[in-house]
């Protein structure tokens, strides 16, 4: 069998000029793993940890979706860029992911949606990207040996000194302890009425809501309020840090709890006291991946840092009070402890990748959360039911 770490060639200090011929850019990791590629995107240097993506397409969708603040993502599928991006597919406007690392040079777009290159669009919105890497041994040192830290920088001009690079990966902290809620988070309080895409007529609005939510944002996804707009929900966003008397102010009918990124542990710090608050408000609250994850902290379980986390778009799910598996969407490096839920805290939905706890209710109460993402919609539509689950519920009480 091929040993995955053989061919990864450790830092050693480098003479002058010896950068392969073509290199303008590089990985290097904490652990002294350098691999040498082709700049594209912004220049400069990009810290964060690395992790990997197994989705076929949405890489626009997963280059700005707000869960990914603090990661380089590494794609496994080669040839991103062959839709080109538009100002449709943004979960956010601001990208909160590092940068990213590709197989191949960066495809040329041939989709009648593009309206800018993907290299433009990545010099625009100043993220760093190495291409020529081989991403598959990557993903199995990642595999094997849990998401490092690491450092890209796309540098054609200078002289690239891994091990200043390797120092600086190695000064960074991690997610684990890391609260990034508040660096995604909305400013303040916003009103949203915009529904999902529809060929022809792109996003809608909704003018006829029948129920209220205040959707907690932790890193919102767009697309995720788009549903609930959908679902017949006028949505009022609140930042982070929001507390239960300010959100209760709003007189929602239902409560929403987002995804975002970071260790919920330490955004739990101050998320899970008014959490708590909402739960005895007798309001219905539907949580979704940070969500669930607070949510979870919240009815006294706890959470823990995974070997990988799940990311990708392939990722089957059984529901176990109906056996139905779900083909979902995800990303997350945390997760709940099944160990450690409490009596009257019920697994709903459970990864058939590895186990983990997919999904929570309580029991009796209008309270239920998901670890994955059914606004992706991958399967494609597997589990947009999760959404009119908590409209029932809204409709109920």
């Amino acid at each position: 069998m091929h040993d995955p770490t053989a061919d990864i060639r450790p830092i050693a200090p480098l003479p002058e000029g010896s950068r392969p011929r073509g290199a303008t850019a590089a990985v290097v990791l904490a652990d002294g793993t350098v691999l040498w590629g082709r700049g594209a995107g912004a220049m400069g240097v990009a810290l964060g940890e690395v992790c990997f993506n197994t989705s076929l397409t949405g890489y626009q969708e997963i280059l700005t979706d707000p869960s990914y603040a603090g990661q380089i993502i590494t794609f496994t599928f080669p040839h991103i860029g062959n839709v080109g991006t538009n100002g449709e597919d943004l979960e956010t406007i601001n990208p909160a992911a590092r940068g990213c690392i590709l197989r191949a040079d960066i495809t040329e777009p041939a989709n009648w949606r593009s309206v800018r290159h993907l290299d433009a669009w990545l010099k625009a919105n100043n993220l760093v990207a190495v291409t020529g890497v081989d991403t598959r041994r990557l993903t199995r040192r990642i595999r094997d040996a849990g998401a490092p830290v690491g450092a890209i920088i796309h540098d054609p001009e200078h002289e690239i000194d891994p091990l200043a690079l390797r120092a600086m990966a190695e000064s960074w902290p991690g997610l684990e302890g890391m609260d990034l809620a508040k660096e995604v988070t909305c400013g303040q309080a916003y009103q949203w009425d915009e529904t999902t895409w529809t060929l022809g007529a792109g996003y809608g609005v909704q003018r006829q809501p029948r129920h209220h939510v205040v959707a907690m944002d932790f890193g919102a996804k767009r697309n995720i309020l788009r549903c609930l707009a959908t679902a017949g929900c006028k949505v009022t966003v609140v930042p982070a840090t929001a507390t239960a008397e300010e959100v209760l102010a709003h007189e929602p009918d239902g409560v929403f709890l987002s995804n975002g990124p970071g260790d919920p542990a330490a955004t739990g710090v101050y998320a899970v006291p008014e959490i708590r608050r909402l739960l005895d408000s007798g309001k219905p609250l539907f949580g979704i991946c940070l969500g669930h994850q607070l949510l979870g902290l919240a009815l006294g379980a706890r959470t823990y840092k995974m070997h990988l986390g799940h990311r990708g778009a392939n990722q089957p799910v059984q529901d176990l009070e109906t056996g139905r598996v779900e083909i979902t969407s995800q990303n997350h490096g945390f997760a709940v402890d099944r160990d450690s839920l409490p009596e009257g805290v019920v697994e709903t939905h459970r990864s058939l990748f590895d186990g983990t706890v997919e999904g929570l209710r309580l029991a009796g109460r209008p309270v239920f959360s998901v670890q994955y993402h059914p606004e992706a919609s991958p399967g494609p539509q597997d589990s947009h039911y999760l959404f009119g689950r908590f409209v029932d519920l809204l409709d109920a009480t």
